[in-house]
């Protein structure tokens, strides 16, 4: 009997350090609205190449979308399917761009080979962009105005209603 305590003991821990790397080690950082995004990392994974300069002439003026994500990541899991079915919508069509944090090569690519991706997506090996970018839990999508500054940050799996919906608010009056 002992040894089911322990064992539900480490269950339990790992379930803690799991839900810590998911949802953020640090306090939430207020991000705020208005800043310069911060350039994207030069590591290309598949797509088009894309740096913060192309995806902001691909969107032509209007709000764009940079969306934090990892293999390991459950939530970007369940996230996944809608990101590539918005990227070929007219909606989202070069206006999106995937950032693999703090993961393997190798299994960023199986992941994005898995759900088909299509859109730009680099990689943020070490985790330094999705720190200039305050993000603190997977997914996070950045919702870029057209001139490149962080307009909202989305928190969670998006799908492609919640993804139109934040570029619809942040398009100019």
């Amino acid at each position: 009997m002992r040894w089911r305590g322990r064992a539900l003991g480490l269950v339990l821990l790992a379930a803690a350090v799991a839900a810590l790397v998911v949802f953020g080690f640090a306090p939430s950082k207020k991000v705020a609205p208005g800043r310069p995004a911060p350039g994207l990392p030069g590591e290309h994974l598949s797509g088009a190449g894309v740096t913060l300069p192309k995806l902001l002439a691909g969107a032509a003026g209007r709000p764009s979308v940079v969306v934090f994500w990892a293999s390991w990541c459950g939530p970007c899991v369940t996230e996944a399917p809608a990101l590539e079915s918005f990227s070929r919508s007219r909606e989202g069509r070069g206006r999106i761009v995937g950032v693999d944090w703090s993961d393997r090569r190798s299994s960023a690519l199986d992941f994005i080979r898995r759900f088909g991706w299509t859109f730009p997506t680099v990689r943020d090996g070490e985790g330094l962009v999705g720190n200039k970018y305050g993000m603190t839990a997977l997914p996070t999508a950045f919702v870029l105005d057209g001139a490149g500054r962080i307009a909202r940050t989305l928190r969670g799996p998006q799908t492609g209603a919640s993804l139109r919906d934040a570029l619809r608010s942040t398009e100019p009056a």
